[in-house]
């Protein structure tokens, strides 16, 4: 989400600019176009003309363009022929005055008769080819040739997607940290991306100018923007000191940085996995070396490409002495949150779009802002937490280099089932859920054997973190309604009494035997009695029931 807002704005920015630069383009052409005008056929520049006497170039232009355009509607070959008037040539088509040459219009060292017969050849060539390309073959002829254009721009942009998937990929080095997923460091794979997404919107440009140069109709039109969208980007539209820059110089200068970025991830990951590894400091010393080196790398080329730019990197030096002046006089919280903010989001480890677990909170990343980020929970509640916890506290991030999770779900049997139908059960429930990813593939664990179950693990891969314990649900549910069809029982706790009908191991004296015994006796006698007089009830109970039926 967050590449898609960045993305939207520097699309708003880039936007803005061109439409600054068509608007003083065309302003600056309106502003030449005093002293000099285009003679053109569909389109084709033939040469330029300048005022004349009381006749300004546009409208001399002008002229001449709309004989030269009637010309070219007319299946008949076109008369261009030169005369002279007042001793001035005078070009003529089809015996119509077009044009008249003076002086003004000369290059230096030609003659006013050379010119007009060099331009007379051009335009009995350009009104010719006009002519041509206005007749029904040449028409089906360039919807050919448009057609099989834009099959060739579609499978060369499939080309340039598949080079990115199967080789530019490849090429960048896999993240150590993430050796199941392979995921690729986000600076290089977002140049890439860029870089990937430029070629293909030039090649759709170059393509759409192609297919409308082809016909006349639209190829003067489709010239006009194009001349006016290159000198509206080769235009100087920011002016910093004494150097001016164009559109086309900023976006080479952020591709450069972007380059930079690029370079200085490549080189700390093949430090950290070639170099580093090789050596017995502990991980964490490792980590800490590449992540100087890297900034280190990315401040010194940043610097060096502002100076190739021709920027003045002197306003650096002011702002850190105002930022020391505001952590003086009191603002040290303010400025933690500030610096903490922007190693976030230089670092990007954590991003918008990120599912995330803070202490209590577990939520997907919303926002990050100068002083703190915005995270919503599962409850659908935002949790403001300060940029400086971030850093100060442990967060698992479920998003972090790689776009998949792995569950881990622990399943119990009771002794006597089949491990290897366990195993296939379980793998057949995890296959059935939507939200499991089917690479990697999921696993089943036999971890132990308990005091009475089978201690099992089913570990399934998912893209959609925040959904876990709903997966996790809908799993459960499945294994249990499967192991009911397929007679698998799951235990349950379970404890055993032995005696031992062995001799009592107390010693007791005769008196309390006897005692005992005594006791015995009378209980018996006692439910003897009892016995009888229960007997003796129900029988006359028995005897009084019959006489009440006769």
């Amino acid at each position: 989400m967050r590449k898609k807002i960045t993305g939207f704005f520097i699309l708003v920015i880039v936007a803005n600019m061109i439409i600054g630069c068509l608007l003083t383009t065309e302003m600056s052409l309106q502003a030449q176009s005093i002293s000099t005008d285009v003679i053109s056929v569909d389109g084709r520049k033939l040469f330029e003309v300048s005022e004349a006497g009381q006749f300004s170039a546009e409208s001399r232009a002008a002229d001449a363009n709309l004989i030269l355009r009637e010309a070219v509607r007319f299946p008949d070959p076109v008369k261009v022929e030169i005369v002279e008037i007042n001793q001035l040539p005078v070009i003529l088509v089809n015996s119509r005055h077009l044009l008249t040459v003076t002086q003004e219009d000369t290059f230096t060292g030609r003659t006013k008769q050379e010119q007009a017969k060099i331009w007379a050849q051009r335009i009995r060539e350009a009104v010719q080819q006009g002519q041509e390309e206005r007749r029904l073959s040449y028409f089906w002829r360039a919807i050919l040739f448009a057609v099989l254009s834009i099959l060739g721009a579609i499978a060369l942009h499939l080309m340039l997607g598949w080079v990115w998937r199967y080789w530019l990929r490849r090429l960048v080095p896999r993240e150590v940290n993430h050796p199941e997923t392979g995921a690729q460091p986000k600076g290089i794979e977002l140049f890439l991306k860029l870089t990937l997404f430029v070629v293909r919107s030039l090649l759709s440009i170059a393509i759409a100018i192609y297919i409308t140069d082809l016909f006349p109709l639209t190829r003067e039109w489709s010239r006009r923007i194009a001349n006016i969208l290159w000198m509206s980007l080769t235009s100087p539209v920011i002016s910093i000191g004494e150097s001016s820059y164009s559109v086309i110089n900023i976006i080479i200068f952020i591709s450069l940085f972007f380059g930079v970025l690029a370079t200085a991830g490549t080189l700390t990951n093949l430090l950290r996995s070639r170099v580093l590894n090789m050596t017995n400091v502990s991980r964490g010393v490792q980590e800490s070396i590449a992540v100087s080196i890297q900034y280190s790398l990315i401040f010194i080329g940043t610097v060096l490409l502002l100076q190739i730019w021709g920027l003045d990197i002197s306003s650096l030096a002011i702002l850190a002495s105002i930022f020391g002046v505001a952590i003086g006089f009191g603002l040290q919280g303010v400025a933690k949150e500030l610096v903490s903010g922007f190693v976030i989001t230089f670092e990007r480890a954590i991003e918008v779009g990120d599912f995330v677990e803070i202490g209590e909170f577990m939520g997907i990343v919303e926002r990050l802002n100068a002083r703190s980020t915005h995270i919503r929970t599962l409850d659908d509640i935002v949790v403001i937490v300060p940029n400086s916890r971030l850093l100060d506290t442990e967060v698992v991030n479920w998003n972090h280099r790689a776009s998949v999770s792995r569950l881990v779900l622990p399943v119990r049997v009771a002794y006597g089932a089949n491990i290897n139908t366990i195993r296939s059960t379980l793998l057949e429930v995890a296959g059935q859920n939507n939200d499991v990813l089917k690479k990697p593939i999921p696993l089943v664990w036999f971890q132990n054997y308990g005091e009475d179950f089978l201690n099992f693990q089913l570990l399934v891969w998912i893209a959609k973190p925040r959904k876990q314990f709903q997966i996790k649900s809908d799993l459960y549910f499945k294994i249990d309604e499967t192991f009911r069809q397929q007679n698998i029982n799951i235990p349950f706790p379970q404890r055993s009494i032995h005696l031992d009908s062995g001799s009592f191991p107390l010693q007791l004296s005769p008196q309390l035997e006897n005692s005992l015994s005594q006791l015995s006796e009378g209980l018996i006698a006692l439910l003897k009695s009892q016995l009888q007089t229960d007997t003796s009830y129900d029988a006359n109970n028995e005897s009084a029931k019959n006489q009440q039926k006769k």
